[in-house]
């Protein structure tokens, strides 16, 4: 066996069990709104008040939200083993209970950026109002990668997981696209470990260990589990 690497890709189920509300949830609305009214650039044009102030409301979610028992295990599993994270979430919740190497494909709600340059970004705690503008000279949003956008993190995301010893994901429906397509990069015969309380349809990928369970519950069976893949 060659030396332990484990990446594991999360989603919004782990986050869920912190009582923050996603798209995922609720049939496509996230709070009440659409999520091509708050999560595409299109909804941006067309209507930049609204998406600032839903984004403020979530950055106000997040701060108060705490880190629950699958990101906590997930901190201590960096203590015993080569550990990457990559998270489809916005929350800073893996960095809250202590986890390194956490990789955001999506974006991060506590940062913002320049309309104008996407890699300019900037640390936020507050709001962000219409008419904050950028050292550029352009309006403030969030960093948040939208639907219908380009995902700049998604080439690093393949690195890890092409290298991975065994790939972990947890709290996914594997539905969004790219980062549902990460599964198609892990190496023939590397295990792959999924966790989710109702696991999502991966008819065409071998060497699979389901785990229907929620995040803080199915995480649980990972030590056993771990150890005998990599013994």
């Amino acid at each position: 066996m060659a030396k332990p690497n484990i990446v594991i890709l999360t989603g919004a189920g782990i986050s869920a069990e912190s009582g923050l509300k996603t798209f995922r949830d609720s049939d496509g609305l996230w709070n009440g709104y659409n999520v091509h009214e708050v999560a595409t650039p299109e909804g941006f044009a067309k209507n930049p008040a609204l998406v600032l102030d839903f984004y403020n409301q979530r950055r106000k979610d997040v701060a108060k939200a705490k880190p629950n028992a699958a990101h906590h295990f997930l901190s201590s599993l960096q203590e015993q083993y080569p550990t990457k994270i990559i998270t489809q979430n916005i929350d800073n919740l893996h960095e809250k209970a202590g986890s390194k190497e956490v990789l955001h494909l999506h974006g991060e709600i506590f940062k913002m950026r320049s309309v104008a340059n996407p890699f300019e970004t900037y640390l936020i705690d507050g709001n962000i109002q219409l008419g904050d503008l950028a050292p550029d000279g352009s309006q403030l949003r969030p960093f948040i990668v939208w639907f219908n956008e380009e995902v700049p993190m998604l080439p690093k995301a393949i690195e890890w997981v092409t290298e991975t010893t065994v790939f972990i994901i947890i709290g996914t429906s594997l539905q969004v696209y790219p980062a549902a397509g990460l599964v198609n990069f892990v190496a023939p015969n590397t295990p792959i470990i999924i966790i989710d309380k109702q696991i999502p349809t991966v008819s065409s990928i071998k060497n699979i260990i389901k785990i229907e369970q929620p995040a803080t519950k199915g995480v649980e069976s990972l030590p056993t589990l771990l150890q005998s893949l990599l013994s």
